[in-house]
């Protein structure tokens, strides 16, 4: 059978429930697929659930809609929620035109979109999309979708060269470097500071049109192009606010405390336009990595360690020699 749901999730403090939602900013976390298995949308959103519930700030519902639901019942009412969490990757046809024209009716009126990874991956062909991320990898994207973006000479450069978008060496520690200390997001923190490990994205293609928070280097030697590579944007659509972090690939990634402190702050200013969160002292440095093992602990794989996708690559059993007879 056919299904789609909505799973509502709201912490109640010693407020009333409608005291309670007028004073907090209402958020929608969108799940329910992504292009491959190892993308665990649902293993995720209950950690960024409570990313944000943790806060204060927010109350939050759940909107998990699988491929093989029934999309002819999708009308989601965007209006409601300042802000909507994109912890998803679907393909272009996955939703209507009325469905893609009424989220840019909502971002074009002042609404708030947040992307997660490879959410930046979903919709290759929907314009509007790709305008909001300003890029995006895999799904058949190419040159055709828009130059590769990198950040050279403090400012942002467009790589003309053709070839196929997205790409990411193995799950290891990166460093990221603030390119706009003066945003909201990323006003008071650290001018550089390593992130737990997770796959960097680079060769990500789109229009642009974003400005860039923060950049990571793209190691030749982890498979990566040599290049300063976006992770932390944000953008306008009409008078929409975007914040898209490529950072995120499973629940170890987002339990990394810069992870969980930008998603934070981002989803506050993509709602409000400000930001009143401090940056806790247990934000990590430029040499040394800090996470939250409460979260991290969440993750199906915590106790075997690095996900084995990011081991050392098989070796191919040497050929035996042939018998003699």
């Amino acid at each position: 059978m056919k299904h789609w749901f909505l799973a509502l999730a709201v912490g109640f403090g010693s407020l009333t429930p409608a005291a309670m939602a007028a004073s907090k900013i209402h958020v929608l976390i969108l799940d329910g697929e992504s292009a491959a298995p190892y993308h665990n949308w649902a293993a995720e959103t209950p950690v960024l659930k409570q990313e944000l519930e943790e806060t204060g700030l927010f109350d939050v519902e759940v909107l998990t809609i699988q491929k093989d639901g029934d999309f002819s019942q999708f009308h989601p009412a965007w209006s409601k929620y300042q802000a909507v969490v994109l912890n998803y990757d679907a393909p272009d046809e996955r939703w209507s035109s009325e469905v893609k024209s009424s989220f840019e009716q909502y971002m074009k009126n002042g609404g708030g979109l947040v992307t997660i990874h490879a959410a930046d991956n979903a919709f290759p062909d929907w314009v509007a999309f790709n305008e909001m991320t300003g890029i995006g990898g895999w799904r058949g994207r190419t040159e055709k979708a828009g130059p590769h973006w990198v950040y050279k000479d403090s400012k942002l450069v467009a790589d003309d060269k053709p070839g196929r978008a997205g790409s990411h060496g193995l799950r290891l520690p990166f460093q990221l470097t603030v390119r706009d200390a003066n945003h909201p997001i990323t006003k008071g923190l650290p001018k550089q500071w390593m992130h737990q490990g997770d796959e960097m994205y680079a060769n990500m293609r789109g229009p642009g049109k974003m400005t860039v928070l923060a950049t990571a280097y793209s190691d030749p030697e982890n498979h990566g192009t040599g290049f300063d590579e976006p992770m932390l944007m944000v953008s306008q659509f009409g008078k929409g606010r975007i914040f898209h972090s490529t950072l995120g690939h499973d629940v170890m990634a987002i339990s990394s405390e810069d992870y969980v402190v930008t998603f934070q702050r981002g989803v506050e200013w993509v709602a409000t336009g400000k930001v009143t969160q401090p940056v806790p002292a247990s934000f990590p440095t430029a040499n040394s990595v800090s996470y939250r093992t409460d979260l991290a602990a969440k993750d199906p794989h915590y106790s075997k360690g690095l996900n084995p996708m990011d081991g050392p690559p098989p070796m191919r059993p040497a050929p035996q020699p042939t018998p003699q007879k």
